[in-house]
């Protein structure tokens, strides 16, 4: 089974991730919240390193509900700063809270995060062609749009490289290269 070549051989959940999610479309809130976070978390790092404290962050941000973690304080920041399950750094950690706080003004009057975020991909997954992983860009129009509008709405560890990486995650770019069996299987669902 051909496989986009940034998935490491021998790696059952980086496999899994790439088989799985990585691409799908996704329209739920709380996971686009989670992927939000989750993105600004591995800036200056390899997604590896985020996917294997994926559980660990799912526990000490509550699910990532944005309800919850917009309510988070002082104490909360202190207690995270101690968690040795994730990226202990203050300034990813406020953000994540910030940008929940934020996310609820977005839902509050947009009704919807998944439509805000999407509206910026047309509604639909920005389909690549790309025969190799060197010709994947790290930004695009669309990121770059989403970063100025995110940024403007006050949100952080949101620049146009982290939305990029964002919307392939979530299915608003499906950049799994041409040769990738995903590739294939997700264009003929209607990407």
């Amino acid at each position: 089974m051909q496989r986009c070549s940034w998935v490491p051989v021998g790696d059952p959940l980086y496999t899994a991730y790439h088989d799985l999610e990585w691409g799908v479309p996704v329209r739920d809130d709380r996971l686009l919240f989670e992927f939000l976070c989750l993105e600004g978390a591995q800036a200056g790092l390899s997604w590896r390193t985020i996917l294997y404290k994926r559980e660990a962050y799912r526990s000490a941000f509550a699910g990532f509900d944005p309800g919850v973690v917009a309510g988070f304080g002082a104490a909360d920041v202190d207690r995270l700063m101690h968690d040795p399950g994730i990226v202990r750094n203050r300034a990813k950690i406020t953000a994540a809270i910030t940008n929940a706080q934020r996310v609820l003004d977005l839902v509050a009057r947009e009704g919807s995060l998944a439509d805000y975020l999407w509206s910026f991909a047309g509604g639909a997954p920005l389909v690549g062609a790309y025969a190799s992983v060197d010709q994947i860009p790290s930004e695009s129009a669309a990121s770059l749009a989403m970063s100025r509008a995110l940024r403007r709405e006050g949100l952080r560890f949101v620049g146009p490289t982290i939305c990029y990486g964002f919307m392939q995650a979530t299915g608003m770019a499906m950049d799994h290269t041409t040769d990738c069996f995903r590739y294939r299987e997700l264009c003929g669902a209607g990407a």
